[in-house]
């Protein structure tokens, strides 16, 4: 293997890993994105090792997601329940906090584009 090709999986490594550990933070931490950071570990995984993508497809939690994202770019319809309503107490914090109105609301319009992104992917066709 060749000087680049090792670099390159090494870094594809480290964000593989970084985004596994932001998407893990994020199941605690509201307002921090739990599922993206996950698809993005699993993308990054698949080009730096296969050890780790493998490990993801096989999580118990992170597993189906990932498989249907990777199959048809599908959410399920209970992750979308989630994510929406993370964004919608997400919006209400931010009109109690933020200190200026147009703060909040520049929050709230980026998420509601994203939530209307999110309920139009198609839903993973279960047996």
């Amino acid at each position: 293997m060749s000087l680049g090709l090792h670099v390159r999986r090494w870094l594809w490594l480290v964000l593989a890993y970084a985004c596994l550990a932001l998407g893990i933070v994020g199941i605690f931490l509201p307002g921090l994105p739990t599922t993206p950071f996950v698809l993005l570990a699993a993308y990054a995984a698949a080009r730096g090792s296969k050890r780790l993508h493998a490990w993801l497809l096989a999580h118990r939690l992170f597993g189906p997601m990932i498989r249907d994202w990777e199959a048809s770019g599908a959410v399920s319809r209970k992750a979308k329940y989630w994510a929406i309503g993370t964004m919608a107490l997400c919006a209400l914090i931010f009109f109690l906090t933020a200190p200026k109105w147009w703060m909040a609301a520049t929050g709230t319009a980026i998420m509601a584009i994203v939530g209307a992104w999110l309920w139009r992917r198609p839903e993973p066709a279960r047996a």
